[in-house]
């Protein structure tokens, strides 16, 4: 498998603070890849290390095979960026904003005309950035983060702010950005339900280690399963289930019981069907259910770090 991004024990500390712990992770070229973590995970400062804007204390960043560490300038080549702050002259048109930032990088003016047809914005490209909605913004931003075709684009929050409309601008925009550009996409959110549409891979952060990565379908399918019910007396069925030794939940009016990793779902499904009838129990319904991102991310963060590598 071919790897843009690939860091290796990559750590930082700000004094006696533990920022980023030993974050060894991989992203598979032309993958868009959802970096995700509660704030203050070390989110942003891994970024920034792979950025090249700050050094690691220990460890090293690579993006496509180039140590950003020996060589930041060759690593930047290859990474597009668009972080929070855009840093837009409102003065000026969308235009004349990617102009700037098209002649610093010594780039053919041809290059504006892609970017803007990429994002979709060839129309409003004349317009002032100060009449611009903050969803053009963003999309304005993330055209400048496409000039020069890079391999690597490292969006963080690129959603931050938008109205529903923009939210799902943007997610089609991302998921298309590999087929359409041919990079690789590093996308860090907060938004579990955004990146569960976008994502084909995930890593996650959890008081800066990273706790969990790979293909998300895969992950959906591998962690420990679930299964929904629909009873008469929620109560009475959750007492049932515990006697099984089941971790039980109450999510949109049904019970969800966690199975243990490697268990059968239909046997599993027949002897808690059993159970609960024997109880005097109506069961309405009973199945196992697909893993959501949210439920993988609980399950992830909610366990203490020094035994993650005996749950996940």
């Amino acid at each position: 498998m071919k790897v843009a991004i690939e860091t290796e024990g990559l750590t930082r500390r700000f004094g006696r603070h533990l920022a980023v712990d030993a974050v060894s992770m991989s992203v598979p070229d032309r993958a868009v890849y959802g970096f995700l973590g509660r704030n203050g995970a070390g989110k942003t400062t891994t970024l920034k290390m792979l950025l090249g804007l700050i050094r690691p204390s220990a460890g090293t960043a690579r993006i496509t095979g180039i140590d950003v560490r020996r060589d930041r300038i060759g690593a930047a080549r290859r990474v597009g960026a668009l972080l929070e702050a855009h840093g837009f002259y409102g003065n000026l048109t969308g235009r004349e904003n990617l102009a700037l930032t098209r002649t610093l990088l010594g780039l053919p003016a041809a290059e504006i005309d892609r970017v803007l047809e990429v994002v979709e914005m060839t129309d409003v490209a004349r317009r002032r950035v100060s009449d611009y909605s903050l969803g053009m913004r963003q999309r304005l931003g993330l055209a400048r983060a496409l000039l020069g075709a890079p391999s690597v684009l490292v969006l963080d929050e690129p959603t931050n702010g938008l109205d529903p409309d923009g939210i799902a601008d943007m997610r089609r925009f991302l998921k298309a950005l590999p087929e359409r550009t041919g990079a690789t996409v590093l996308l860090s959110s907060h938004l579990l339900g955004e990146i569960e549409q976008t994502a084909s891979h995930i890593g996650i952060l959890h008081e800066g280690r990273l706790v969990l990565e790979g293909p998300l379908a895969r992950l959906k399918a591998d962690l420990a399963p679930e299964i929904a019910l629909r009873v008469d007396d929620a109560a009475r069925a959750a007492a049932v289930l515990r006697g099984h030794d089941l971790t039980l939940s109450e999510q949109g009016g049904e019970l969800v019981a966690q199975l243990r990793r490697g268990d059968d779902h239909d046997r599993a499904c027949a002897g808690l069907n059993r159970a609960l009838v024997e109880a005097g129990v109506a069961v309405f319904a009973i199945g196992p259910r697909a893993r959501s991102l949210e439920g993988i991310y609980r399950q992830v963060s909610a366990v203490d770090p020094a035994r993650l590598k005996e749950t996940v």
